[in-house]
């Protein structure tokens, strides 16, 4: 089975969850466009498993795509075991892989209503080396590791 997108999702506003959606515009060196996330730094984008957020569901959370703030929501890719440096190709778009998971510094309310959360150890964060649309039911294909 192919990896895919199975959401886009994006937010004005940081520290809220993000609205799940079908699509969005990548811009290079930037991030999604519209997106609060968005900027000059090395978290552009922020990738998260549907497998993860199930792990989540299964300890009694109403949570789904969007709520742990991540941009894109996957299926099929293993995505904690890419090591940084690797390119993913989502559709026309290329991303490089910039950090694994990430320190919580503000306990979030997800935390505080399961005592653990996903994204800090099963995101990955990455910069846009080319831009353009990503949506739903794009294919997400490994085209480069770093040695």
């Amino acid at each position: 089975m192919a990896a895919t997108v199975t959401s886009v999702n994006l937010s004005a506003k940081k520290t809220v969850r993000k609205t799940p959606g079908t699509y969005g515009t990548l811009v290079v060196s930037r991030g999604f466009e519209g997106d609060a996330h968005a900027g000059d730094w090395h978290r552009q984008v922020s990738l998260l498993a549907e497998e993860s957020i199930a792990k989540m569901q299964a300890k009694g959370l109403d949570v789904d795509a969007g709520d742990f703030a991540e941009n894109i929501t996957t299926r099929g890719i293993d995505l904690v075991t890419l090591p940084v440096g690797t390119r993913l190709r989502i559709g026309d778009t290329l991303l490089e892989v910039s950090q694994i998971g990430k320190e919580c510094h503000t306990k979030c309310a997800i935390y505080y209503q399961a005592g653990d959360c996903v994204m800090p150890k099963e995101g990955i964060f990455a910069t846009v080396v080319e831009g353009g649309p990503v949506n739903v039911g794009d294919e997400i294909a490994v085209v480069e590791e770093s040695a």
